[in-house]
């Protein structure tokens, strides 16, 4: 039987539904924290300490949650995958991947970059220009939303919609994160979440918020929604910008009906769009994974 370390702190339903759809492909899946792996280049041992998996690598890894911490902490769970995909094993996503998407800095010039539309964005050190910037902003009639670089489920988000907010303008260690708001077309506060695998859109919902943050964690309900053809265009151009293996991809439809792409997340959950949609994600992310198992060398390569 193969064996599969899914690296997470908090298992839980996602955890669950990772490790039944492993089984019944003939998998076990182990629980690892990567705050317990450990670089060891010592004679006789293997170069990676992953728990559980004394003298011999994982087949695979999936990464379910990458711990934060100090920048060298997070430093080194970042080199732990990394170092996974240099001895070949396929990681999912991988370290670079995780890069990417967790940085909201890089996501978003990925995404200007590779002309996908997305808000006006400043990401800056200088608290006074960042000042300056939110009240030209303003003052032009535009609201912003200030967001801690690296973060998830809304946290550390603020609205600024007058100038008195500014008080509260708040850096993310260091660094401001500024981005028009966008206000979405209809009544009230919506959004769309689209899955994407592979370069291929699996699902989506629209989640609609009971205020102007659309996060399932924060109370937003999830209806099945039928993603077009120009939507689900943006969500896989927006995967293959960040070269990622899968993602949920969050997009908005503006007042003026055109998409915007807000985030793109490299470890998004799925029980909500499970509750509205008839597919399996855990099946499918696991059968690709796996699809790289047995893979050649030049495949291998392919695996973000």
């Amino acid at each position: 039987m193969g064996r599969i370390a899914i690296f997470t702190d908090d298992p839980g339903w996602h955890g669950k539904q990772l490790r039944l759809a492993f089984a019944a492909r003939g998998y076990s899946a182990d629980y690892v924290s990567l705050t317990e792996c450990r670089i060891q280049l010592q004679g006789g041992l293997l170069p990676l300490y992953i728990p559980g998996f004394t003298g011999a690598m994982p087949d695979a890894v999936f990464v379910r949650g990458v711990p934060g911490g100090s920048l060298e902490e997070v430093v080194l769970y970042l080199d732990i995958l990394h170092a996974l995909k240099l001895m070949d094993i396929p990681v999912y996503n991988d370290g670079h991947a995780i890069e990417r998407s967790v940085d909201k800095g890089m996501t978003s010039f990925l995404l200007h970059q590779h002309a996908i539309p997305t808000p006006q964005t400043w990401v800056l050190r200088d608290r006074q220009q960042a000042l300056v910037i939110a009240e030209a902003q303003l003052q032009a009639g535009q609201q912003l939303i200030s967001k801690p670089l690296f973060g998830s489920q809304g946290e550390g988000i603020r609205r600024i919609e007058k100038l008195s907010d500014l008080f509260w303008l708040t850096h993310s260690h260091g660094a401001y994160y500024l981005q028009q708001f966008v206000q979405s077309a209809g009544e009230g506060y919506s959004d769309w979440r689209v899955f994407v695998v592979q370069g291929k859109v699996i699902a989506g919902m629209r989640r609609r918020g009971i205020h102007w943050l659309n996060n399932v964690a924060r109370g937003a309900r999830c209806e099945a929604v039928q993603i077009d053809r120009k939507m689900a265009d943006i969500a896989v151009k927006a995967t293959r910008a960040l070269n990622i293996n899968y993602a949920g991809v969050d997009i908005i439809c503006t007042q003026d009906g055109d998409y915007q792409v807000i985030e793109v997340n490299s470890i998004p959950a799925w029980k909500g769009l499970e509750s509205v949609c008839e597919v399996q994600v855990a099946k499918i992310l696991v059968d690709d994974l796996l699809s790289y198992c047995s893979a050649t060398p030049a495949k291998m390569d392919a695996v973000c």
